[in-house]
């Protein structure tokens, strides 16, 4: 039985979200149904601007990684950064790459290919050594790889991990480890890709030319009321907050250099927000003996953020957009801090215009990586999406990929995550599958416009024939998946052939789940290793899964839904023999009743075309963040037409809804009409909205995910 359900929420509660945060009721309605109301989370859903972002120092080890990297500028050393075969790991060792370049480090870059396994390799760290180099960076990779790391620093070469998978009960020793999933890393929000993560190292380097870099300032407020002195004061290193204190004192009571202040402000270089009055209340507090070094910031500020000459720290308060969304911020010393930091990522976007241009390139890979890598589109990962598409729709493509999307024919259309996820990122993904993934590097790093066209071809011939082979991969898998699934219970699917490309065994695992809704795993050989990937759902988290084999490993890893191993082919028999043993164990969420959410109903004259504005305020869609779902009742069907070759098996309808008239598509419901309803009926339907674009002409249009005949039919 399928359930249409519209939550139940209150008109008090609309109301209150749409007068807290200036938005319109369906605006208001949808977030509450979808159980967004905090506005820590509201914030990544109604803004875009990048300083809403998190501080790349954040992460405990960054300072670490940063400075380890500049050691290697100043002493000339041969860098390798070495990635994976995937969007992620491309984008990844690009973004990397370009910085390092930038600095005029020498820097080489490696991914795995041909049939080389997941992660650092023995291999590569030899050849490294060879060319005499002394630090390696793994970026979306090397959590896991613990053996070759330990190798490379026996050889005497550092190495700094960027990652961003789960990490392994022991990590590697020795190794700056930068990934936001491990427990100790600092960072607010562990679900990010790798190119994420290189993208933030990139922007803790560029950091690095400000003055500021590991420079350790002191912000402080007073305020008086009445005889009562407040003195706050918040330290920052590296635009993140390392301390505060905050006290009050009836004015001329306290000696100064008994209060806790005088440590604390010791050594200090001290901003303050307007020096004359700060200095009068400091005055008035301890007495004209004790003397303070001030800086008023606010007028070096004002020049490049006119609208705050002459604004008290009472008035920023109110006007602060982070103060909005997080009342714990409403304080003077939080739009000190905040207003400063902003300060500070002006002067450097200002001072540094080539970084701006760069970080625009950057943008677009680290959300290929996202919506590729299948990341919660939610937190920082909506701005970092939603500034990547944007940097596409201002002209700003980046070399490569303005190349890719013409010989895709998407050049000059609107782009959203979704074209992105099913246009670009399997094209691009095809060069890692088939073991070529540094076509894709140089794709984006090939300074010749005619050169990049003629790769691009050529990746989009290698996606052609990554299409065959996951053809005939499913071929194999589909004879076989129904006899496994009865095999081991109905928890877990698995297909074993060596006739299965390693490059579309991920692929095929993907298929085999969204086919029959149980975990699965796709397993090849080459030469004498096996090489599997297992795709999940249910909500079966395979890390701890394959932990309980990783004996029989020689290396495995990834996220909670989509993973990979591989073992020695001999060790097949004993692989199969714990397959049975844990299957046993696996539980899987229950098969209930298929529910479709309700988003929001929209009655027949809301359909125009500017509803698509409401669509893209909730914009980037996929993982965490599904389309919006409309329901709409009382549409009379004007046309109906089945489509589709060689077999008619979808739907298109021209819905009337008054002043306009929408067409609809049914994938996959062509037998409804004649047996469900006729043309001039009138139905109800569950849908989503999207812009068609053929031949140069954008038209909106439903995508119906669900129909009814509307209960009572009017002539």
């Amino acid at each position: 039985m399928k359930i249409w359900n519209k939550k139940k929420i209150s008109g008090e509660k609309i109301r209150e979200l749409s007068a807290k945060y200036g938005i319109d009721q369906i605006t208001s309605s949808i977030l509450l149904r979808r159980g967004i109301t905090d506005g820590k989370d509201l914030l990544y859903y109604l803004e875009d601007d990048k300083r809403f972002l998190h501080n790349p120092f954040l992460f405990n080890s960054m300072e670490d990684a940063v400075d380890r990297i500049l050691q290697a500028q100043e002493e000339g050393e041969i860098v390798l950064i070495f990635g994976d075969r995937d969007v992620d790991g491309i984008s990844s060792t690009t973004i990397l790459y370009e910085r390092l370049k930038s600095m005029g480090i020498e820097v080489e870059w490696r991914l795995p290919n041909g049939n080389d396994g997941y992660g650092l390799s023995i291999e590569a760290v030899d050849d490294f050594y060879k060319k005499n180099g002394t630090l390696i960076i793994t970026v979306d990779c090397g959590i896991s790889n613990n053996l070759e790391i330990a190798h490379a620093q026996e050889l005497g070469i550092d190495v700094i991990v960027l990652d961003h998978h789960n990490p392994p009960e022991k990590l590697p020793e020795g190794a700056i480890i930068v990934d936001p999933k491990c427990k100790d890393s600092g960072y607010p929000f562990q679900d990010i890709s790798g190119a994420a993560v290189a993208y933030k190292t990139s922007l803790a380097l560029r950091f690095t030319k400000s003055s500021l870099y590991k420079q350790e300032i002191c912000l402080l407020c007073a305020k008086k009321d009445g005889k009562q002195a407040t003195i706050s004061a918040l330290k920052v290193r590296n635009l993140v907050k390392q301390d505060f204190l905050e006290e009050s004192f009836e004015c001329g009571t306290v000696d100064f250099l008994k209060t806790k202040f005088h440590s604390f402000l010791s050594g200090q270089q001290i901003f303050v927000w307007n020096d004359a009055e700060t200095a009068y209340i400091l005055k008035d507090a301890f007495g004209s003996s004790i003397q303070f070094n001030l800086f008023d910031i606010q007028k070096e500020i004002s020049k490049l953020i006119p609208q705050t000459k002459g604004m008290s720290l009472a008035k920023l308060k109110l006007s602060s957009k982070i103060a909005r969304y997080n009342p714990e911020c409403a304080t003077e010393i939080e739009s000190f801090f905040n207003i400063f930091v902003t300060y500070t990522n002006l002067l450097l976007s200002q001072n540094e215009k080539k970084d701006s241009i760069q970080e625009d390139k950057d943008l677009q890979l680290v959300a290929l990586a996202a919506l590729a890598d299948i990341m919660p589109l939610k937190d920082e990962n909506r701005i970092l999406v939603k500034q990547g598409v944007k940097a596409i729709n201002d002209g700003k493509t980046r070399e490569g990929l303005v190349e890719l999307m013409s010989k895709l024919k998407l050049l000059g259309q609107k782009m959203t995550s979704s074209k992105l996820s099913w246009n670009v990122v399997p094209v691009l993904n095809a060069t890692g599958r088939l073991g070529v993934p540094e076509l894709g590097m140089q794709l984006f790093l090939e300074g010749e416009a005619n050169k990049r066209d003629k790769i691009a071809q050529q990746i989009i011939e290698l996606n052609a024939e990554r299409k065959q082979l996951g053809n005939e991969a499913w071929f194999i898998g589909e004879k076989k998946a129904e006899q496994s699934i009865e095999h081991f219970g109905k928890k877990l699917c698995v297909i074993i052939d060596e006739k299965i490309n390693r490059g579309v065994s991920g692929i095929l695992a993907g298929r085999l789940v969204a086919t029959y809704n149980v975990p699965s795993m796709a397993i090849t050989f080459v030469d004498d290793v096996a090489i599997g990937s297992m795709r999940s759902c249910r909500g079966f988290s395979i890390p701890p899964f394959l932990d309980k084999m990783s004996d029989l490993f020689i290396n495995h890893g990834g996220h909670d839904f989509a993973a990979g191993f591989s073992f020695e082919k001999d060790k097949l028999e004993d692989f199969k023999r714990r397959l049975e043993e844990l299957s046993n164990a696996i539980k899987l969420e229950s098969e209930e009743e298929k529910t479709f959410e309700i988003d929001a109903e929209l009655p027949p004259e809301y359909l125009n075309p500017e509803i698509l504005n409401l669509v893209d305020t909730f914009e980037p869609y996929g993982e965490a963040n599904p389309e919006l779902t409309f329901l709409t009742q009382g549409l009379k069907i004007q046309d109906a037409l089945t489509m589709g070759r060689p077999e008619p098996v979808h739907l298109k309808l021209i819905l009337d809804a008054g002043k306009s008239k929408w067409p609809a598509v049914f994938f996959g419901g062509a037998n409804l009409l004649h047996s469900e309803f006729e043309q001039g009926d009138k139905i109800d339907v569950l849908y989503q909205l999207q812009r068609n674009v053929f031949n140069g002409n954008t038209t909106p249009q439903m995508i119906l995910s669900q129909t009814r005949k509307t209960l009572t039919q009017e002539e």
